[in-house]
């Protein structure tokens, strides 16, 4: 018989070291790493952000709540103390790398949109019109010299 090659799905993995995202509940919005795996369902994280509005404390939170981002503190110690997460956390630089994201990014943008008021979204679509009709017009243009 031939080697097996195993290999591991491109998927993010709950590991230690991961840093997740709050989908919902009191820290919605805000980064952490996964310092420890309590069970299946259930994981210990630790979030020290560079400003206090953004800290999530060590506690153990549900998988449900949370979304895995491709961000990964290599060789964080499983259950690792406050400082040496907070170091690991600086030297990985996770805040830059997540705002960089296209993640972060379009919900930047989605924050924006709903912030707009009625005149504001108004003057959207009179802008995405006003491109949309220079497109068509390239386009009809192209379109015709191609059939000449």
């Amino acid at each position: 018989m031939g080697d097996a090659e195993v290999k591991t799905s491109a998927w993010r993995l709950v590991e230690v070291g991961r840093v997740v995202l709050f989908a919902t509940g009191e820290y919605e919005g805000r980064l952490a790493a996964i310092v420890e795996i309590i069970d299946h369902k259930r994981v210990l994280v630790d979030g020290p952000a560079s400003t206090k509005e953004k800290t999530v404390p060590r506690h153990a939170v549900s998988l449900s709540h949370l979304s895995l981002t491709p961000i990964v503190i290599a060789k964080l110690p499983r259950a690792a103390g406050n400082g040496v997460v907070r170091k690991a956390w600086e030297a990985t630089e996770v805040e830059k790398k997540f705002s960089q994201s296209n993640w972060a990014k379009n919900k930047d943008r989605i924050a924006k949109r709903r912030a707009l008021n009625d005149f504001e979204r108004f003057k959207v679509m009179r802008l995405r019109k006003q491109a949309r009709y220079e497109v068509q017009k390239n386009f009809a243009k192209v379109r015709a010299s191609a059939k000449a």
